[in-house]
């Protein structure tokens, strides 16, 4: 007996281990989550989801399974999730990672599958993006309560797919609820997963008829710090909708609950410089008149020392247009974006050398930075925390 305690308790540790502890504070989105493990003695299984913040406020909303059940399963779900996070980071469109991903789980051998859903949202046009690969689509519940599945056939599964992965684009009313979930939540045995997710889609109504308000409320105070635990309870309201009380269930499921807020208008501000010397004086001037009006005088010489720079670096080796954005939320973002495809890297300086130390600078200065590919070019972007945060 005490041999089976040891066993199952480090299982259930393993499981806790390798799913988030919390979810962030964002203010894109308001999320809540739960697991739950199949109805067998280790309790440990692949699903796993995840909520990773990106730049400019943007937000990564993760859910995969991988196939099979027990602790194998569980090491293959954490190597996966780790590698999510990393590719996370290089700010990848959503079909790209997946490519990558699928890459990684073909190594692993033949017997090795996993599905995945990765979706960006963007709080400030309200656009969201994600690919599947042999997923659920997502439950998306619109302001009025029509509750929308976009995809009704994805992408083969991660280790079975040929990329390229489809790729979906829509823009989302503010105060949407999207619902991420794993297979195990809507389909079993008993019951087709069309049925599954009819008895989600209805559950997420009722849920929201009696959580709504406070739902909406809870997302407007996103990264505030303030949020209550209305999204919880329409995730355990889903979960127990739709799972019921089965105690021996086949297969473990996840589920991913998260209500979109939008940046407002006057948060974000953007400027199209001149491609010469005065870019970076006229930015230095952009951003301390918007920081002031914002009252965020503690960060204007920091700022402008950190627009100077990146404007600088455009003006001096790349190409127009050159645009500045700011945008204010649980932190000061300042994006420069110009039409090279080149990606800037902080190099190892000499004493001797005149050059190359500016992106040192920009490092020392600001939280975090980095650079984003997009349509017409790149963005550079940097992040400071706001005065007593």
């Amino acid at each position: 007996a005490r041999l089976y305690d040891a066993a199952h308790a480090r299982a259930r540790q393993l499981q806790r281990g390798l799913l988030p502890r919390e979810l962030p504070d964002l203010p894109a989105v308001v999320t809540a989550a739960r697991y739950m493990p199949a109805g067998r003695e280790m309790e440990v299984g692949g699903d796993w989801y995840d909520v990773i913040a990106l730049s400019a406020s943007r937000v990564a909303l993760v859910i995969g399974d991988v196939m099979g059940h027990g602790v194998s399963e569980a090491a293959t779900m954490g190597r996966l999730r780790t590698a999510v996070r990393t590719l996370a980071d290089l700010e990848l469109p959503p079909d790209e990672l997946l490519t990558h991903l699928n890459d990684l789980v073909s190594e692993m051998g033949e017997n090795f599958f996993a599905t995945c859903l990765y979706m960006v949202y963007d709080p400030t046009d309200r656009s969201c993006v994600f690919s599947l690969a042999g997923h659920p689509p997502p439950a998306i519940a619109l302001p009025g309560g029509t509750v929308l599945f976009p995809v009704t056939e994805p992408d083969p599964p991660l280790g079975a797919a040929a990329p390229p992965f489809t790729q979906v684009r829509m823009r989302l009313p503010e105060h949407s609820v999207v619902v991420l979930y794993t297979d195990g939540l809507v389909e079993s045995a008993d019951q087709d997963i069309e049925v599954g997710m009819e008895r989600l889609a209805g559950a997420l109504t009722r849920s929201l008829g009696r959580h709504r308000r406070r739902l909406w409320q809870a997302a407007d105070e996103a990264g505030t710090g303030r949020r209550g635990g209305c999204p919880q309870e329409v995730c355990d309201d889903i979960a127990d909708a739709v799972m019921g009380e089965e105690a021996d269930r086949a297969d473990d499921a996840a589920l991913l609950v998260a209500c979109t807020h939008v940046l407002p208008p006057g948060d974000v501000v953007r400027w199209r410089l001149p491609e010469d010397a005065v870019a970076a004086g006229l930015a230095r001037r952009y951003a301390r008149e918007q920081l002031t009006a914002w009252g965020l005088e503690p960060l204007v010489m920091t700022t402008e020392l950190l627009v100077s720079e990146l404007v600088g670096n455009v003006v001096r080796h790349a190409k127009g247009p050159i645009h500045l954005r700011l945008l204010r939320s649980n932190v000061l973002t300042c994006e420069v974006s110009d039409g090279s495809l080149t990606t800037p890297r902080i190099r190892r300086t000499g004493h001797l050398d005149e050059g190359g130390r500016g992106l040192q600078l920009v490092a020392a200065l600001s939280h975090r930075w980095g650079t984003r590919f997009t349509a017409s070019g790149k963005s550079i972007w940097v992040e400071q925390t706001l005065p007593g945060s």
